[in-house]
């Protein structure tokens, strides 16, 4: 008699914001993949240089979360195709799976009105984290966030970015943090994520305008340009546009665009970026950048650039990505923070390079360390 069939590890990935555009995407675009119904573009981790790593499978992924908002999975899911987020049809076709992972959501805080203190709530979030990979036999879960960006803390209270990341440390999940959002960055959890003996992220997904400037900086540097200035336009619409509206939090979001241009030029140019709430456009953005350079003998140069994307659909395979990388890394019993996940983000953890080129073969080096059969 042959044995029982070993059925593969299962790895859940809760995401914090469940509810939104990217998580629903996230869901919606992971069913899709896995029945074959679209091919796996965008994804980093799908490409022939992760072939060996040891990923777990799209297949065996398991969702669930945390949010403040009430809006079921299926029902998002319509809305973003009937805005052309999603493909016409998709929600029906993995409305099984949206359904599933909205009954692993669970309320997230704080509410108005919620008198729980800062360890109670991290308590419960953490709790609410054990009991998805208890029930559902799962070996890991990694949290990542991806709710709206916040403004950043003015006194010692943690935000709630930062309450979730505690609870992801203390629940022993890996940590990724795909906002702008203070989440580990907090001072008060410094000790925490040191004594976890967790893997974890960077800060804020480099998916659109930032991403550019990861190309294009390195490129007027190597050839010996003088920028002298680079100022930039966002247009966008969605969760993301209304929170961006505050300039507390649009300043969070601009500080990565920021250090980008500074770790890849060398020094900040004049000029800044304006980001416009334009709720017409809906999770559509529209990104201008006017760079104004010097040439040879003084000669006076322009650039001008347009990228026009789904944040969305930008965002998603990529946070697919990085819930892989960190499952086998977690897999592999590495801790602390991962530089070679710098690619993905405008504010890296640890000593990372910043031209994306570069980012990008400390990534592929990074998927062959996981190949290998310590990944130490």
């Amino acid at each position: 008699m042959s044995a029982p069939r070993q059925l593969p590890p299962r790895v859940g990935v809760w995401l914090i914001g469940a509810r939104g555009s990217v998580a629903t995407t996230v869901v919606a675009g992971c069913a899709a993949l896995t029945a074959g119904l679209r091919p796996p573009t965008g994804l980093v981790t799908e490409t022939p240089a992760f072939a060996g790593s040891g990923l777990p499978a799209l297949s065996s992924l398991v969702f669930g979360g945390h949010d403040t908002l009430d809006c079921p999975l299926p029902k998002r899911a319509e809305q973003l195709a009937a805005g052309g987020v999603l493909p016409p049809g998709l929600p029906a076709a993995v409305e099984a799976e949206l359904a599933a992972a909205e009954r692993e959501i669970r309320p997230g805080g704080p509410l108005p009105g919620d008198t729980r203190d800062e360890e109670e709530l991290i308590a419960a979030f953490a709790t609410d984290l054990r009991d998805f990979v208890r029930r559902l036999g799962l070996d890991r879960a990694v949290v990542v966030n991806v709710a709206s960006t916040e403004a950043a803390p003015t006194g010692a209270a943690l935000p709630a970015s930062s309450l979730y990341a505690a609870a992801a440390l203390r629940a022993g999940c890996p940590y990724v943090n795909f906002t702008p959002s203070t989440g580990l960055h907090h001072p008060s959890l410094a000790g925490l994520a040191a004594s976890s003996g967790l893997p974890y992220g960077g800060r804020d997904g480099k998916t659109g305008q930032t991403l550019l400037r990861s190309v294009l900086g390195p490129m007027f540097a190597q050839r010996a340009l003088d920028v002298r200035a680079w100022s930039g336009t966002n247009l966008l619409g969605g969760g993301d546009g209304a929170a961006l509206a505050d300039p507390a939090a649009a300043a969070a979001k601009n500080a990565g665009k920021e250090r980008v241009l500074a770790d890849t030029l060398g020094t900040v140019p004049e000029g800044q970026v304006h980001i416009d709430d334009v709720p017409a456009l809906g999770d559509w953005k529209t990104a201008w950048d006017h760079v104004a350079f010097d040439g040879f003998l003084g000669t006076r140069m322009v650039l001008q650039t347009i990228w026009q994307g789904c944040d969305s659909a930008l965002a998603a395979p990529l946070v697919l990505d990085l819930a892989r990388l960190l499952a086998r890394a977690h897999e592999r019993g590495l801790s602390g923070p991962r530089p070679e996940l710098a690619f993905f983000f405008k504010d890296p953890v640890g000593d990372a390079p910043a031209s994306l080129a570069e980012q990008h073969a400390e990534l592929e080096r990074f998927a062959r360390r996981l190949s290998e059969e310590d990944g130490r």
